[in-house]
């Protein structure tokens, strides 16, 4: 049985790669149940979930990051976002009209969307064509365009487990095997997907990398958790204006919303309304 709802890096003595496993349950279960999505929106929902939280391993601050695949089809989002603190969540949006019709996600033609958000400091965002159906080839093209170093991705999904593998390159040193980089990737070339899906952490890197000199890192606990609040929600809303906000609470008592995400619900009086517009109290 794979490591499940964890994120576990691994390193190479004398060389300058890295890697990062994967393996997601109840904290993709948890997002699933809240949603009555197509089986295929479920795999690529999952294999996105995976890729963030391999992804959120390199960041270097207190923030979270967040993928967007964004699609003209009838699967138009897919969104997954992981904390430095392994706090997950994701959500994707299709024609609930065609909810039996969609067999497959077609991702080619679409985009993916990075987007790292720092709890202090300016976002950052970057945006890869999504030029086959494969998720992993567009994160590799993102880390060769961006960082100029090598990546390799692979990521699968059964609609109930998601797992995800990734090895990477780090600036070079001058002690480090100059041989790694190929070395390395080509054995993790090998891995099946069963394997990936099945098999614990110790066991993948023994079958892969048994004659190299590895160090395995504590294991990192993920989970669902929303980021939704009352005050998040009100400053959402707020960008509506006063006068909209007020029209609505007039007609129906009050403004009601539901976070996508956790399906929290949330409600707003005038006098809640008002509170979001200072500028409005009479002086």
């Amino acid at each position: 049985m794979s490591n499940l709802d964890s994120m576990q890096r691994f390193t190479f003595d004398n060389t300058d790669v890295r890697g990062e496993l994967v393996g997601l349950h109840q904290s993709l279960n948890t997002v699933l149940s809240k949603h009555e999505y197509p089986e295929a929106v479920k795999v690529e929902l999952g294999k996105l979930m995976a890729a963030s939280a391999l992804m959120s391993a390199t960041l270097k601050y207190e923030g979270r990051l967040c993928l967007q695949v964004r699609l003209p089809g009838d699967v138009t989002l897919i969104q997954a976002e992981t904390t430095n603190t392994g706090e997950m969540r994701a959500i994707a949006r299709y024609d609930e009209s065609k909810h039996d019709e969609i067999e497959s996600v077609e991702l080619q033609g679409g985009q993916l969307v990075i987007t790292l958000e720092p709890a202090v400091g300016k976002p950052y965002q970057g945006v890869v064509p999504l030029d086959s159906n494969h998720l992993n080839e567009a994160f590799e093209y993102y880390f060769k365009q961006s960082e100029q170093l090598g990546s390799r991705f692979w990521l699968v999904c059964d609609g109930n487990t998601a797992n995800g593998f990734m090895l990477q390159q780090l600036p070079a040193s001058t002690q480090a095997d100059p041989d790694a980089w190929d070395r390395l990737s080509h054995l993790a070339s090998t891995l099946k997907d069963d394997e990936l899906r099945d098999l614990n952490n110790e066991t993948i890197l023994y079958r892969l990398y048994h004659e190299e000199q590895v160090r395995v890192y504590q294991e990192t606990p993920l989970h669902f958790a929303c980021t939704c609040s009352k005050e998040r929600t009100g400053n959402a809303i707020a960008q509506l204006g006063y006068d909209e906000l007020m029209d609505v609470a007039n007609e129906q008592g009050k403004v009601s919303i539901d976070c996508q995400f956790c399906l929290q619900h949330y409600s707003f009086n005038k006098a809640q309304i008002a509170e979001l517009f200072p500028e409005k109290k009479l002086h």
